[in-house]
């Protein structure tokens, strides 16, 4: 299969979209990372999805949706999530939500669980495809499963690491600026609980709600949303984090400047921007991987939950 690289104007989305009813998968950009895109209610579709990424059928997706009167088509929203989204939506918040019986999302999708990760993305490219196609696309990240989340069309397109010949195509938006998956939110025991940080730090949802967040210890064998394989965002070469860099060592700095820098001025937004195309960079080397501390709050704990997943052992 060769994999197209389309534009994002009228006549590329136009395309894209004709792709996605025809059952095909299509990497588009949103503002979080690219995500691989196929037509939730078509379970061929989306067994593509799995088998382009390699990925466990266990592990559900997230459907990506226009705006809330999507949303309330597919699932059903308690008050707290009815406050989240007309604070966060459209933007990098998942909600993991009862899914209505009558929403016709294929059952792949969810991995046979009742629930539903559903987020409406603010990237004007994902916007226009989704009115374009008419259609909720499942969208986990454009790239092989457990591997480091693409960036950049030619991230998706990367012959050694991406889907290049594995997908129909690739909307290109240029580089995705958040750079971050999107947090999740769910309530599984009935309270509003941080299933996966991301690109809207913890504080902010929490100051939203007037609460705080319950915390979740995933069951990996098991998961209930993206993002909880214990081994995840991984390069191929052994990772060490939290570390002073060796001689021996590609070194990803924070807070000090150098090319592979995730932030000179130690910005976390900026970090959070560039550290999947930075563990790329690093990775392409061929040497082992350190990266220095990040601060562990705001964004800095969806950082550090990328980074702990990304050394993690691998079976």
């Amino acid at each position: 299969m060769q994999t197209l690289r389309l534009i994002p104007d009228d006549d590329g989305i136009a395309q894209a979209a004709a792709l996605l009813t025809r059952g095909e998968c299509v990497a588009i950009p949103t503002e979080t990372v690219y995500g691989l895109a196929a037509n939730a209610r078509d379970g061929g579709a989306v067994a593509r999805i799995y088998h382009a990424k390699g990925r466990p059928s266990f592990n559900p997706l997230i459907v990506h949706i226009p705006d809330l009167a999507a949303a309330r088509a597919i699932a059903t929203l308690p008050a707290q999530a009815l406050t989240l989204a007309y604070a966060f939506w459209p933007g990098p918040l998942t909600m993991v939500l009862p899914l209505r019986a009558d929403a016709g999302i294929a059952s792949l999708v969810t991995a046979g669980l009742d629930t539903i990760g559903l987020r409406v993305p603010a990237h004007p490219v994902a916007q226009a495809l989704l009115r374009a196609s008419g259609l909720p696309l499942a969208a986990p990240s454009a790239n092989a499963s457990g591997r480091i989340s693409p960036t950049t069309a030619d991230h998706v397109l990367d012959r050694d690491t991406g889907l290049d010949g594995r997908i129909a195509a690739v909307l290109d938006g240029g580089p995705c600026p958040v750079g971050l998956e999107s947090t999740i939110i769910g309530w599984p025991e009935g309270r509003a609980t941080l299933l996966r940080p991301g690109g809207i730090p913890a504080e902010t949802i929490q100051a939203a709600l007037g609460q705080s967040l319950a915390r979740h210890e995933a069951d990996p064998s098991a998961p209930n949303a993206p993002g909880q394989l214990t081994s995840h965002y991984a390069p191929r070469a052994p990772l060490r984090l939290n570390a002073e860099p060796r001689p021996d060592e590609t070194h990803l700095a924070f807070g000090t400047p150098g090319p592979l820098s995730l932030s000179a001025s130690g910005d976390l937004t900026e970090a959070a921007a560039r550290l999947f195309d930075l563990l790329r960079r690093a990775d392409a080397i061929g040497r082992p991987i350190s990266v220095a501390p990040i601060p562990d709050h705001g964004l800095g704990r969806a950082i550090n939950d990328r980074l702990r997943r990304a050394a993690a052992p691998r079976d």
